[in-house]
């Protein structure tokens, strides 16, 4: 059996396919799938202004981050260099003087 895509709008997986177009079944969106497909090829990570990101970008955090078991806080203005784009939650990943992090793309600014 084919993965369905998950619905753009809501998130949900509760997806079926109609003719031609996907239709969620929790909030009644239809999209079609010749685009769901095309869109699934390349993911897009925006930063917090709405800029594409790319490997190799320099960044800039937006506000201080504390780093989760750890007494470790990231600076606001602290400057990321060489960002690698990577899949799941936390969209980039990045090495800095306090370590190696995994970065939501919301919190940064590129430069």
């Amino acid at each position: 059996m084919s993965q369905l895509p998950a619905c753009p709008v809501c998130g949900m997986e509760n997806t079926y396919p109609d003719n031609d177009n996907y239709v969620c079944a929790d909030c009644g969106h239809e999209w079609p799938m010749q685009a769901a497909a095309e869109e699934s090829d390349e993911r897009i990570v925006k930063d917090s202004n709405g800029n594409v990101l790319a490997d190799g970008d320099a960044v800039v955090l937006i506000k201080d981050l504390k780093v989760k078991g750890s007494s470790i806080t990231l600076k606001q203005g602290s400057k990321v260099k060489s960002i690698r784009l990577v899949g799941g939650d936390h969209e980039v990943d990045c090495k800095m003087d306090a370590g190696n992090f995994m970065l939501k793309a919301c919190y940064l600014k590129k430069v």
